[in-house]
């Protein structure tokens, strides 16, 4: 499932997260970059962080000449959405303006790509049968959520993809860090959760979406682009019988009822919807 282009909400939120930036306010008549705004006049913001230039970031611009809408390198500077615009040196964002420039919290200038796990088994009663919603009569689905140390908010475990790293190789590095606290783990225990990992990541899921993601990081020049698949544990005997426990990027994490009124971080929701959906599962 592709993306669909939506305005950006979350990624005009007025504070930018981590920071006292204030965004420059951004009217949705005048998120397209072909509207004519001549008095806009945008926050520039880099953070801290980024500016000390840890290995996941790029140079500040003028300093190197990145290669756009292409395979720099190793790094992918290619956006699931389209070719886009590349002005003064810099790239916009293809969804619009955000009311700041710069890039905020994120290492690439254009897009910075993740890779979102959606970890999923259907929620059953003590005899093991599935359970329904009292209201829509359909099956409920439960999902692996974390807790975002960062802001607080519920997430599917998800993170960056590495340069040069397969996106397979992501969704399932990135489930056992934040959410099977693999980093902590003795030996034999790494062991039993690889098996019980790689036995649900073999298969090759469903694609959920791949696109755009409307996150608070977002900026003028560098946004958040990802791939969600589904891994479902259809008979329930695989990730489903592991401790979960948070690593990592989590504060929390726990299985959770797949709800429309569950809030979620970024475009979560979105992607949670289309797994009900396909799954033909309570939303």
């Amino acid at each position: 499932m592709m993306s669909s282009p939506v305005l950006h909400v979350k990624a005009r939120c007025s504070q930018y997260p981590g920071s006292n930036v204030r965004r420059c306010p951004v009217p949705d008549d005048k998120v397209d970059w072909s509207q004519s705004w001549p008095e806009y006049a945008p926050v520039n913001h880099t953070s801290p962080v980024v500016e000390k230039k840890p290995v996941w970031a790029d140079p500040d611009i003028g300093s190197f000449s990145p290669k756009f809408n292409t395979l720099d390198g190793n790094v992918d500077r290619t956006s699931f959405e389209r070719v886009y615009e590349v002005r003064d040196g810099k790239p916009l964002n293809p969804r619009g303006r955000t009311g700041v420039t710069g890039r905020g919290l994120l290492g690439r200038w254009g897009p910075n790509h993740a890779a979102d796990p959606i970890v999923t088994r259907w929620k059953v009663d003590a005899q093991g049968v599935k359970m329904h919603h009292s209201v829509s009569k359909q099956p409920i689905l439960q999902f692996v959520s974390i807790m975002r140390k960062d802001c607080g908010e519920w997430a599917i475990p998800g993170g960056m993809v590495d340069p040069g790293e397969q996106v397979s190789l992501t969704l399932q590095r990135e489930f056992s860090e934040e959410a099977l606290n693999s980093l902590s783990a003795s030996p034999s225990e790494k062991e039993e959760i690889l098996k019980r990992i790689i036995k649900l990541f073999k298969s090759s899921g469903f694609q959920v979406y791949k696109g755009y993601v409307d996150d608070p990081r977002n900026t003028d020049n560098a946004w958040m682009e990802t791939v969600a698949v589904n891994f479902h544990d259809e008979s329930g005997n695989s990730v489903s019988e592991l401790p979960l426990q948070a690593g990592d990027d989590a504060g929390q994490v726990q299985w959770v009822d797949v709800d429309s009124s569950f809030p979620l971080y970024a475009s979560h929701s979105y992607f949670l919807e289309l797994v009900a959906r396909e799954r033909k599962a309570h939303w």
